[in-house]
């Protein structure tokens, strides 16, 4: 059976896929809320998840806003399926690099990131290890340090 979408390698390595900025409306969304008092982040980045379910950004930013690790991992977790299935839209086919340095893959990065954190902290090792070598697959170089910050 013949693929009618091969892999097509580079010398530099696997393909890489970056993923579409976000509307304006939802970065504008997100700034009017991370400009908000801290007590207000967890209902207005709702708000916007709510508007826009497929924003990565405002899952990303609802999981560091949560209030207990298990709400934390929740939203992570939608946002990494979310993202799963953003990647895939756009080229992705369970391969290649998916870099940090492209502001438009931090969502799901971060997602992806928070998931293995809040994994770790409830012991889902298994989790939290396959969420280590999948971010290290995506992206070699690492997590960012100013990402590690929790």
């Amino acid at each position: 059976m013949s693929n009618s979408n091969p892999i097509n390698l580079t010398p530099q390595g696997p393909p890489t896929t970056v993923l579409p900025l976000e509307d304006a409306s939802i970065r504008e969304s997100l700034a009017t809320a991370l400009a908000a008092p801290a007590h207000q982040h967890l209902a207005m980045f709702g708000e916007v998840a709510m508007r826009y379910p497929r924003s990565l950004f405002a899952w990303a930013h609802l999981g560091d806003s949560g209030r207990d690790i298990l709400e934390r991992y929740a939203y992570y977790r939608i946002g990494y399926h979310r993202g799963l299935d953003t990647l895939r839209q756009n080229g992705w086919r369970g391969s290649g690099y998916v870099r940090w340095d492209q502001p438009s893959n931090q969502g799901f990065l971060r997602c992806l990131h928070g998931l293995q954190q809040m994994a770790a902290l409830i012991g889902e090792t298994d989790e939290a290890e396959r969420c280590i070598i999948f971010l290290l697959q995506l992206d070699p170089s690492g997590v960012p340090a100013a990402i590690t910050r929790d």
